[in-house]
């Protein structure tokens, strides 16, 4: 198929017109609509400063033609937030002046780049600074620990935090967003899915707090909201801030909200009233019903009950299927994760109608621990 821009075929827009309009969040416009989607790469040093390897890993995106770059899930404290041995931080100042020339180079090429800001709480299985994870409640993940990110064994159980704790979780995100804007990013998105902290308030398996943080929806997703307002009044209305939403958990990835489209409704209704600038939601295929059969997917639900910007994830590597969500109105803009790793340049290929080469984790997912300088030599050059 050729490429055109000559506006319908069969009363419907070519994907390439679709996919490579501009759109804006906020104030920043975004050169098209394909969006890195953010994905655990443990290839930091072992404090979380980022090194050379995730330099090379992020700016070989922004060359292959992407609007915007969404880090990793990055911790932002040295208490309990990390999640994996040789995750990457920005949670002290060597952090954030290691991160500096990573994202000058990726803005360099026109992308907007992006942090994702995660706090593990009971899903953590590594962490250089503690052995003790915190969650809501007393809460053990239901699985085991990923071994491919060097966990194993059984999660432990993690401790209920206590008021004072969750108010220096709020405390680290916002000096962690502030470490960001010194660093130059141009947003900030919270991890507010797969069952990491944010998610485990909000999940109501793991949230059994028997105070305004528990209970009701609206308690649940009280932290998320309070984050929301600190960030913004942090860092004020120029910088991008986003929230990413999921049902599906790392560690329980056929989970579902109980309430269906009602508990969707309350929960985007509730991020729609924020400062926050767009919605990412996280699903294995974002363009099958989110909550059974002849239901919404995530995005439409986001879309409809939010009102705000939406990235749909999961499963839209193909051009055309990723289009039609965006000419059907169900969202604004599609994150690739694991296409991604196998073309870093999917929107210039795409645009030039080069075919996409298949997604291959053996000879892709391989952490920092398991590969030797001279593979990601050969792996970056294979992938450019």
């Amino acid at each position: 198929m050729h490429r055109s821009h000559e506006g319908k075929v069969n009363g419907m827009r070519r994907f390439e017109d679709t996919l490579f309009d501009q759109e804006h969040i906020s104030n920043h416009i975004l050169k098209n609509r394909y969006i890195v989607g953010p994905m655990t790469r443990v290839s930091s040093e072992a404090d979380g400063t980022p090194n050379e390897r995730v330099h090379q890993y992020y700016e070989r995106f922004a060359k292959g033609g992407f609007a915007a770059v969404i880090t990793e899930g990055t911790y932002p404290d040295t208490q309990y937030s990390q999640g994996y041995e040789y995750q990457a931080g920005l949670a002290t100042e060597k952090h954030a002046e290691a991160w500096e020339p990573i994202v000058r180079d990726v803005k360099a090429h026109g992308a907007k780049m992006i942090v994702q800001l995660m706090h593990a709480g009971g899903q953590s299985q590594g962490n250089y600074y503690t052995d003790t994870s915190v969650a809501p409640s007393p809460f053990q993940p239901p699985r085991n620990k990923v071994e491919v990110y060097g966990g194993k064994g059984e999660f432990p159980v993690a401790k209920e935090m206590t008021k004072d704790e969750i108010e220096d979780v709020k405390d680290s995100f916002v000096q962690s967003a502030r470490y960001a804007q010194a660093a130059g990013f141009d947003g900030i998105e919270l991890h507010g899915a797969n069952g990491y902290l944010l998610d485990q308030f909000l999940s109501e398996n793991s949230n059994k707090r028997t105070d305004e943080y528990g209970g009701s929806i609206e308690n649940r997703v009280r932290l998320l909201v309070e984050l929301i307002e600190d960030v913004r009044e942090a860092v004020g209305e120029q910088m991008i801030l986003g929230i990413r939403i999921s049902q599906l958990k790392a560690t329980n990835g056929t989970y579902k909200w109980p309430g269906g489209e009602q508990d969707a409704e309350e929960i985007f209704s509730k991020l729609g009233e924020t400062d926050v600038d767009y919605i990412h939601l996280s699903d294995d295929d974002a363009s099958t019903p989110g909550f059974g059969e002849g239901t919404m997917t995530m995005s439409e639900a986001a879309k409809r009950f939010s009102g705000k910007p939406i990235i749909a994830c999961g499963s839209l590597s193909d051009p055309e299927k990723a289009s039609r969500l965006i000419s059907e109105g169900q969202c604004d803009f599609v994150a690739i994760a694991r296409q991604a790793l196998a073309n870093p340049d999917t929107p210039n290929r795409v645009l030039n109608n080069k075919p996409l080469n298949t997604f291959d984790a053996d000879s892709i997912m391989k952490p920092k621990a398991y590969v030797k300088d001279d593979e990601l030599s050969k792996e970056l050059m294979e992938n450019e």
